[in-house]
Protein backbone atom coordinates (compact mmCIF):
# COMPACT_ATOMS: atom_id res chain seq x y z
CA UNK A 1 0.00 0.00 0.00
CA UNK A 2 1.43 3.29 -1.44
CA UNK A 3 1.65 6.11 1.30
CA UNK A 4 -1.19 9.00 1.02
CA UNK A 5 0.25 12.43 -0.08
CA UNK A 6 -1.01 15.83 1.25
CA UNK A 7 -0.18 18.70 -1.03
CA UNK A 8 0.03 22.39 0.89
CA UNK A 9 -0.05 25.46 -1.52
CA UNK A 10 1.48 28.85 -0.62
CA UNK A 11 2.21 32.17 -1.65
CA UNK A 12 5.29 33.48 -2.69
CA UNK A 13 5.68 36.97 -0.62
CA UNK A 14 6.75 40.00 -2.66
CA UNK A 15 4.53 39.86 -5.55
CA UNK A 16 6.41 39.50 -8.68
CA UNK A 17 9.79 37.16 -7.60
CA UNK A 18 10.27 34.55 -10.01
CA UNK A 19 11.10 31.60 -8.57
CA UNK A 20 12.95 28.76 -10.13
CA UNK A 21 11.27 25.15 -8.96
CA UNK A 22 14.70 23.54 -8.68
CA UNK A 23 15.94 26.38 -5.96
CA UNK A 24 12.32 26.35 -4.67
CA UNK A 25 13.33 23.08 -3.72
CA UNK A 26 16.55 23.59 -2.65
CA UNK A 27 15.23 26.19 0.07
CA UNK A 28 12.71 24.10 1.73
CA UNK A 29 14.33 21.34 1.73
CA UNK A 30 17.05 23.64 3.45
CA UNK A 31 14.55 25.20 5.69
CA UNK A 32 13.11 21.88 7.02
CA UNK A 33 16.45 19.93 7.58
CA UNK A 34 17.38 22.83 9.93
CA UNK A 35 13.99 23.51 11.70
CA UNK A 36 13.03 19.71 11.83
CA UNK A 37 16.17 17.64 11.32
CA UNK A 38 17.45 15.02 8.62
CA UNK A 39 15.66 12.32 10.22
CA UNK A 40 12.16 13.94 10.12
CA UNK A 41 12.23 15.59 6.64
CA UNK A 42 13.03 11.67 5.35
CA UNK A 43 9.90 10.86 6.75
CA UNK A 44 8.16 13.92 5.86
CA UNK A 45 9.97 13.25 1.92
CA UNK A 46 9.02 17.62 0.74
CA UNK A 47 8.84 17.93 -2.77
CA UNK A 48 8.18 20.75 -4.48
CA UNK A 49 4.96 19.86 -7.79
CA UNK A 50 5.09 23.13 -9.05
CA UNK A 51 6.03 26.75 -8.75
CA UNK A 52 4.01 29.11 -10.92
CA UNK A 53 2.18 32.28 -11.18
CA UNK A 54 2.89 33.60 -7.54
CA UNK A 55 2.47 30.32 -5.65
CA UNK A 56 4.00 26.87 -4.75
CA UNK A 57 2.87 23.60 -3.86
CA UNK A 58 4.79 21.10 -2.01
CA UNK A 59 3.67 17.58 -1.42
CA UNK A 60 4.81 15.47 1.51
CA UNK A 61 3.60 12.65 3.20
CA UNK A 62 0.10 12.62 5.47
CA UNK A 63 0.71 13.62 9.17
CA UNK A 64 3.38 15.53 8.55
CA UNK A 65 2.22 18.70 6.38
CA UNK A 66 2.14 21.07 9.47
CA UNK A 67 5.57 20.64 9.88
CA UNK A 68 6.45 21.37 6.41
CA UNK A 69 3.58 24.52 6.43
CA UNK A 70 6.06 26.11 9.31
CA UNK A 71 9.56 25.30 7.47
CA UNK A 72 7.81 26.91 4.52
CA UNK A 73 7.15 29.62 6.75
CA UNK A 74 11.26 30.27 7.55
CA UNK A 75 12.22 30.59 4.54
CA UNK A 76 13.54 34.04 3.81
CA UNK A 77 15.22 33.23 0.29
CA UNK A 78 15.33 31.19 -2.84
CA UNK A 79 18.49 31.47 -4.89
CA UNK A 80 19.78 34.59 -3.37
CA UNK A 81 16.54 36.71 -4.03
CA UNK A 82 14.73 37.49 -1.16
CA UNK A 83 11.20 35.80 -0.92
CA UNK A 84 8.70 34.50 1.80
CA UNK A 85 6.57 31.99 1.77
CA UNK A 86 2.87 32.22 3.37
CA UNK A 87 0.94 29.24 3.75
CA UNK A 88 -2.75 29.26 1.95
CA UNK A 89 -4.39 25.79 2.09
CA UNK A 90 -3.56 21.81 2.53
CA UNK A 91 -5.49 19.21 0.67
CA UNK A 92 -5.22 15.63 -0.13
CA UNK A 93 -5.59 16.97 -4.25
CA UNK A 94 -3.34 19.44 -6.45
CA UNK A 95 -6.68 19.94 -8.04
CA UNK A 96 -8.73 21.15 -4.71
CA UNK A 97 -5.21 23.33 -4.39
CA UNK A 98 -5.81 25.12 -8.08
CA UNK A 99 -9.26 26.20 -7.38
CA UNK A 100 -7.66 28.25 -4.44
CA UNK A 101 -5.06 29.78 -6.70
CA UNK A 102 -6.02 33.47 -7.67
CA UNK A 103 -4.38 35.03 -10.31
CA UNK A 104 -1.77 38.29 -8.69
CA UNK A 105 -0.97 40.82 -11.02
CA UNK A 106 -0.61 44.15 -10.41
CA UNK A 107 -3.82 45.87 -11.40
CA UNK A 108 -3.90 47.60 -14.68
CA UNK A 109 -3.85 51.38 -12.52
CA UNK A 110 -0.81 51.88 -11.79
CA UNK A 111 0.18 55.83 -10.65
CA UNK A 112 2.05 58.13 -9.57
CA UNK A 113 1.38 60.21 -6.15
CA UNK A 114 3.22 62.50 -3.75
CA UNK A 115 3.74 62.46 -0.42
CA UNK A 116 5.29 65.46 0.83
CA UNK A 117 8.04 66.20 -1.46
CA UNK A 118 8.74 62.55 -2.40
CA UNK A 119 7.40 61.37 -5.74
CA UNK A 120 6.53 58.12 -5.66
CA UNK A 121 5.20 55.12 -7.81
CA UNK A 122 1.88 53.14 -7.21
CA UNK A 123 1.12 49.31 -7.61
CA UNK A 124 -2.73 48.11 -6.85
CA UNK A 125 -3.17 44.54 -6.26
CA UNK A 126 -6.00 42.59 -5.32
CA UNK A 127 -7.21 42.14 -1.97
CA UNK A 128 -6.66 45.86 -1.31
CA UNK A 129 -2.87 45.99 -1.63
CA UNK A 130 -0.74 49.08 -2.24
CA UNK A 131 2.51 49.08 -2.69
CA UNK A 132 4.32 52.91 -3.40
CA UNK A 133 7.98 52.63 -4.63
CA UNK A 134 9.83 55.77 -4.31
CA UNK A 135 10.85 57.01 -7.57
CA UNK A 136 14.48 57.00 -8.30
CA UNK A 137 15.61 54.84 -5.04
CA UNK A 138 16.38 51.18 -6.03
CA UNK A 139 14.95 50.24 -3.16
CA UNK A 140 11.49 50.56 -1.78
CA UNK A 141 10.51 52.56 1.21
CA UNK A 142 7.79 51.47 3.31
CA UNK A 143 4.81 54.02 4.06
CA UNK A 144 1.49 53.72 6.77
CA UNK A 145 -1.14 54.81 6.11
CA UNK A 146 -3.91 55.54 8.83
CA UNK A 147 -7.71 56.03 7.66
CA UNK A 148 -7.48 59.67 8.90
CA UNK A 149 -4.34 59.98 6.23
CA UNK A 150 -6.77 58.11 3.60
CA UNK A 151 -9.69 60.63 3.90
CA UNK A 152 -7.56 63.48 3.55
CA UNK A 153 -6.42 62.36 -0.16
Amino acid sequence: MRAKRRYILARILPYGVAVDQRQAYFSVIEAATSLLGDAAVGLAQPAVVFCEGGYIVVRCRRGTEKDIATALATITTIADERAALRTVATSGTIHALRRRMRPIRPLSEAGEAQVGETYFTVYRYPRQKVDLVEKGIKHQKSLFFTEADLEER
